[in-house]
């Protein structure tokens, strides 16, 4: 059984801090496919369109009947592990960090024979639950966990390396002024994180979120505000050295479009918050957050931006909100490239229209702000990159994938 992972302990200020290293990262053209069903939780593997084989690793053609037609679907996760060893030698750097190291041969139910990472529950003979996951370095790794989990799953500190668990870690919410804020805060409170920081911009504004915020044991307000550069570094001056999971849920939305409502003052703070925002606690939170990648079991692991659902497809409705966010989405990109030598994962959350007032004439389905933060937690959990909240934000990534220009004309609320 998985021993319980014990809290962390107190810094020694002259102790080492180990260095981000990251695990080998090259990757063919056909495995970057991998990559991109792990970033969203599909367990999906190449199917021959001919002969229906399973391919294992990606290839360009069928091993079996040589076809080039080979579309990624699911395929069963199951498995029986055939034959376990421990690595305790590397030439690579990542590893040497971390050894001793298990793999293991599995038998998947799909078919292909796989070399996966074990968790340290698993057992030769015994059925195993594969899964596709993000390593350090983006890039999709396999891996088996028992088919049955045991208490402790969560601690085993090979499994933490690939994803980025609350659990005995920090975390900063940007804004514990709305009902998405109140529910982060719980649902981290829930997930087991060590210390909650929760930022308030307007202190003269009250908001009985932040009111029900303030009573969360483990909770600390500071004052943020992320349209004002010193309030953001006079912040991380504070916390730099400590956040290990940021949420950026930063929200300003307003209806109007670029002919309806030509307010330049609306769309200036549009973007000042949701863009200008990003880049400011980017720039200060993001160089110590990388920094510190690699501090033992407990470093900092994670980058969360709430987004909108729109930031992917322009809602006329909410016109230059949806700019805003569109222009976020880009900066989230040029951040996960900038984290990524740390060992920081970027995970960007689009989100459906949320049960508030600024959504009042939005048709539902409309989403409860708790469901929200247990989805996002759920993602860490799980090591995710990319994740879609609600029936909006699910059809609009599926129908992108599919005809673009459909939806973009047929979007209107």
């Amino acid at each position: 059984m998985t021993a319980p992972l014990p809290p962390p302990r107190k810094k020694d200020p002259v102790e080492r801090t180990r260095q981000p290293t990251l695990p080998p990262g090259n990757r063919s053209r056909e495995a970057q496919g991998l990559t991109a069903m792990a970033a969203v939780g599909r367990f999906a593997l190449q199917v021959c369109a001919g002969c229906r084989q399973v391919q294992y690793p990606p290839r360009q053609v069928c091993a079996h009947c040589l076809g080039d037609d080979l579309p990624w679907r699911d395929v069963a996760a199951g498995g029986r592990l055939l034959a376990e060893t421990n690595v305790h030698a590397a030439n690579d750097l990542f590893f040497r960090d971390r050894l001793p190291w298990r793999l293991g041969l599995v038998q998947s139910d799909a078919g292909p024979s796989v070399v996966a990472h074990l968790a340290e529950d698993c057992r030769q003979g015994e059925r195993v639950r594969l899964s596709l996951d993000l390593d350090r370095s983006g890039h999709a790794v396999m891996n088996a966990q028992p088919e049955e989990p045991g208490p402790n799953l969560e601690d085993d500190v090979q499994l933490r390396e690939m994803t980025m668990n609350p659990k005995d870690r920090r975390v900063l919410i940007v804004n514990g002024k709305t009902a998405l804020g109140l529910a982060l805060a719980q649902a981290f409170k829930t997930a087991g994180a060590r210390e909650i920081f929760v930022g308030h911009a307007e202190p003269w504004k009250t908001s009985p979120a932040l009111e029900a915020v303030r009573k969360i044991d483990g909770v600390t307000l500071f004052p943020l505000d992320v349209t004002d550069t010193d309030s953001v570094q006079e912040l991380a001056s504070v916390l730099g050295g400590k956040v290990e999971i940021m949420v950026n849920n930063s929200y300003h939305l307003r209806p109007g479009g670029a002919v309806d409502r030509m307010d330049m003052n609306l769309s200036r703070e549009e973007m000042d918050i949701h863009y200008f925002g990003l880049l400011r606690l980017a720039g200060t939170f993001g160089p110590a957050m990388r920094g510190r990648g690699a501090d033992g079991d407990h470093g900092a692991c994670a980058w969360v931006n709430v987004l909108s659902a729109y930031a992917q497809i322009n809602n006329p409705t909410f016109g230059t909100y949806s700019a805003s966010q569109a222009a976020a989405r880009s900066l989230a990109q040029c951040l996960r490239a900038e984290l990524a030598p740390g060992g920081i994962r970027v995970l960007n959350t689009f989100v459906g229209p949320l049960d508030d007032e600024w959504h009042q004439m939005v048709p539902p389905p409309k989403l409860p702000p708790n469901m929200v933060a247990g989805r996002i937690v759920d993602a860490l959990k799980k090591g995710l990159e990319d994740l879609a909240v609600g029936a909006v934000a699910e059809e609009i990534a599926e129908r992108l994938a599919e005809n673009p220009k459909e939806i973009e004309r047929e979007i209107k609320s």
